[in-house]
């Protein structure tokens, strides 16, 4: 797991100030932490080197540090160096000829090379330990010169070597070197006796073992000297044969004296599964290895290693001081730490499409397409992408279809590949073997092997797609619908396998039969319907006609009904009206409505018109009249209601008597001037056995018009009655000066004084003066021609 990068770039300006760190300002979560120790690190080095070369100026200028920093700054600005290049240079005029004092090579010609060494010596003297410092060393210093690898081992008791630090090597390497014992191969046994480093142009001698490339490749082996003392060893490895020139030995061996120095820090930890830790950073795709254990009893998850997608994925390598997975993902640790104790838990891979499943505050993006592998007792391995995998979105795509699965059948010999969800659909276990399409004919129904046939035909002699709908029998007996849409794989003209999907469509056809039976009975239904609804329309259409003509009755009445139906034609109703001259002379004035509509509510309009009928032959009053009427609703509505006034009209004193059933008040038109009568507040009829009606008696005059009707006159939507009454007596009162009971009805339905397309029923009775009658007219009909009744 490399550390950061670190760049210690200043400003060409006197004061240096501007040191930056590659990975910008503080971002949130892991990512933010990460760029903040880059900068910190890096700081800590620049601070480092400047001290360094504070240090050396002060001594040969005889001045304080302060001054010393302050000449620093000004020969910077004055050279057009950067603070960074002139401290390098300052330590190197008096570190360099020492450090090459041993090697016995001249000062390089050019202060470039120089300068980078110490610049990474800067960084690697300020790592916190060994294997920061080997990863430092080679990106920094000896990657520049074209190594590839860098060992450190350090001396431990017994004269074996100890693995501190590495760079550049894979971790199963690493384990294999990790300890070296005191027989050491004769390279490493050469420095450890000389105190002197061993070239190796074209790699050891043959039979000689030593970490690196292989045969032919380049090595350098360098003792570790702290404090003038061989305290270990040091390889650096190149990938093929390398010119040890005096310069590269000189830097080499600059580096590897800083290096040595280092030696008091801890060492780096070795791999628990190197393998593993190899095999990830062989991915190109971001992956981690994870260990689990518990703390104070508690599950606890932690990141042991991160290949290097993975950094750059998440923003920059885990802080030694703190594995935890919260710190690498802050944003989907609580879900991935479930996905890792479910995979250890069942032993089987877990996978997410994303996580966290909604978009992050802030920070790295989400990972995709996420794949959880166990590895051991305590370990699991997390594969993920950041960006969307086209073959992996389309799988789950398909997948959120319900009951489709994907297949791949091959003719050259390959295997079927079956999706999760085909086991499922052909009642299989996920241990059984796939069938080929070739092979489905031993599970279908024996009438669908010619649609089978058909469709490998297609397939195979017309190399084109096609799809049928097959019977397949599970091993239970039962059977499922299966859609079969598939496609052929081409090899130029030869056709080498199939793709497509299967899908469970039997849910599908018990709702195509099911809607069939519903289909046809409610077309049975409908046809019952319509014949009762014509039943009822004829039915009301002879009971209740739409017009009367003017009719002259006992007592100088005039009386003109009109019956208004639904603005529905399905909506037949209950309203129905009388006018009867009795025997002795009254004549029986009644209106009702029915509550419903249809034809239960037509024959009930009928059996009460007609009951009412009957029992005003037996001459009782019309309270008495309206209770038995109530008995009738009661015993033979089927539970239904109505609201009705029954009135008795006696000709011999110009008396009306009238009772009411919850039905609107009576409206009398006297005098040019419309009012309401006040109805007694009885219930409606079918609402109460054994109800005791009340009756009021009201006493007409010559001129005067009585107006009786249903609600439909005057309801409207959204509003009570109060408002279309007096609507209804405004309007009367407009009208009040045309005396004929015909204008007088046909003004009010007129108005459409309602809104409901409800039936209505109006009836107006006129007491005609003496002289109408002695001015000659021709004495009327003594009753309505055809009677009349209505519905709602």
């Amino acid at each position: 797991m490399p550390v950061p990068e670190v760049e210690l770039t200043g400003s060409a300006g006197g004061s240096g100030a501007g040191a930056k760190v590659s990975g910008g300002g503080a971002e949130s979560g892991f990512a933010g932490l990460a760029a903040e120790n880059r900068r910190l690190r890096g700081e800590r080095a620049r601070a480092h080197l400047l001290d360094l070369a504070t240090g050396v100026l002060a001594v040969q200028l005889g001045v304080s540090t302060g001054d010393a920093a302050e000449h620093l700054t000004a020969l910077a600005g004055a050279t057009g160096m950067t603070v960074e290049d002139l401290a390098a240079d300052v330590v190197n005029s008096v570190a360099g000829p020492r450090a090459a004092e041993g090697l016995g090579v001249p000062p390089p010609a050019s202060p470039l090379p120089a300068r980078r060494s110490r610049r990474t010596a800067a960084v690697v003297e300020t790592a916190e330990d060994v294997a920061a410092a080997a990863q430092a060393l080679l990106d920094g210093g000896l990657g520049p010169l074209g190594a590839d690898s860098v060992w450190l081992w350090r001396l431990v008791e017994g004269g074996c070597l100890r693995l501190a630090g590495h760079a550049g090597v894979g971790a199963a390497e690493a384990a294999a070197w990790w300890w070296i014992p005191p027989a050491a191969p004769e390279p490493i046994r050469a420095v450890l006796d000389g105190n002197a480093p061993v070239w190796l142009p074209e790699g050891p001698a043959a039979g000689a073992a030593l970490p690196g490339a292989g045969e032919g490749a380049a090595r350098a082996v360098l003792p570790l000297r702290r404090r003038g003392t061989t305290e270990g060893v040091a390889l650096v490895g190149w990938p093929g044969p390398v010119t040890f020139d005096p310069t590269l030995r000189r830097a080499v061996g600059g580096l590897m004296d800083v290096a040595g120095a280092l030696l008091d820090r801890p060492d780096g930890e070795e791999a628990g599964a190197p393998v593993l830790v190899d095999l990830l950073d062989a991915l190109t795709h971001p992956a981690a290895l994870l260990r689990t254990g518990e703390a104070t009893g508690t599950p606890v998850v932690e990141v042991e290693h991160v290949n290097e997608a993975a950094v750059t994925a998440l923003g920059g390598t885990l802080p030694a001081d703190d594995p935890s997975l919260a710190r690498a993902f802050p944003h989907a640790h609580t879900e991935l730490a479930r996905l890792v104790r479910r995979a250890r838990h069942t032993r089987r891979p877990g996978h997410a499409a994303r996580l966290p499943a909604g978009p992050p505050a802030d920070g790295p993006g989400p990972l995709l397409d996420i794949r959880v592998l166990p590895a051991g007792p305590d370990r699991a391995v997390v594969l993920w992408h950041t960006t969307g995998d086209p073959g992996l979105a389309t799988g789950r795509a398909v997948a959120r279809l319900q009951s489709v699965a994907t297949f791949q059948d091959s003719l050259t010999g390959g295997d079927t590949v079956w999706s999760e969800q085909a086991y499922g659909i052909f009642g299989m276990a996920r241990d059984e073997a796939p069938l080929p399409l070739l092979a489905l004919r031993a599970r279908i129904h024996q009438e669908d092997g010619e649609a089978l046939t058909a469709l490998l035909r297609t397939l195979t002699e017309r190399r084109t797609g096609a799809q049928t709908v097959l019977r397949t029998v599970l091993p239970d007996g039962s059977v499922r619908h299966v859609r079969v849409a598939a496609e052929p794989l081409l090899d130029g003209d030869t056709v080498t396998g199939f793709v497509g999907a299967y899908q469970d469509v039997s849910a599908t056809r018990r709702t195509e039969l099911a809607l069939t039976a519903t289909f046809d009975r409610l077309t049975a239904v409908r046809d019952q319907a319509e014949l009762r609804h014509q039943v009822a329309l004829q039915l009301q259409q002879a009971i209740v006609p739409e017009a009367t003509a003017l009719g002259e009755l006992p007592g100088g009445l005039t009386v003109a009904a009109r019956y208004r139906p639904a603005a529905e034609e399905y909506q037949v109703g209950g309203d129905w009206y009388d006018v009867l001259p009795l025997p002795g002379g009254k004549v029986l004035l009644a209106v009702g409505d029915i509550a419903g509509h249809g034809i239960d509510s037509v024959t009930g309009m009928v059996s009460l018109r007609n009951a009412q009928r009957a029992l005003a032959f037996t001459g009782r009053p019309p309270h008495q009249l309206m209770g038995w009427l109530n008995e009738v609703t009661l015993r033979t509505g089927g539970g239904s209601t109505a609201t009705a006034v029954c009135a008795l009209y006696d000709p011999e004193d110009g008396g009306l008597v009238w009772s009411s059933a919850g039905h609107l008040p009576l409206l009398l038109i006297r005098d040019g001037r419309a009012r309401l009568l006040e109805p007694p507040q009885d219930v409606l009829l079918g609402a109460v056995p054994s109800y005791a009606y009340e009756e009021r008696r009201t006493a007409l005059r010559p001129g005067d018009t009585l107006l009786l009707y249903t609600d439909g006159l005057v309801e409207r939507r959204h509003e009570g009655l109060g408002p279309g009454l007096a609507r209804l007596l405004a309007v009367a009162t407009r009208v009040a000066g045309r005396e004929s009971p015909e204008l007088l009805v046909d003004a009010l339905l007129a108005m459409a004084l309602g809104d409901t397309d409800d039936d209505t029923s109006v009836v107006a009775v006129r007491v005609r003066r003496p002289e109408e009658t002695a001015g000659g007219e021709e004495p009327g009909p003594r009753w309505l021609s055809p009677p009349a009744g209505g519905g709602s």
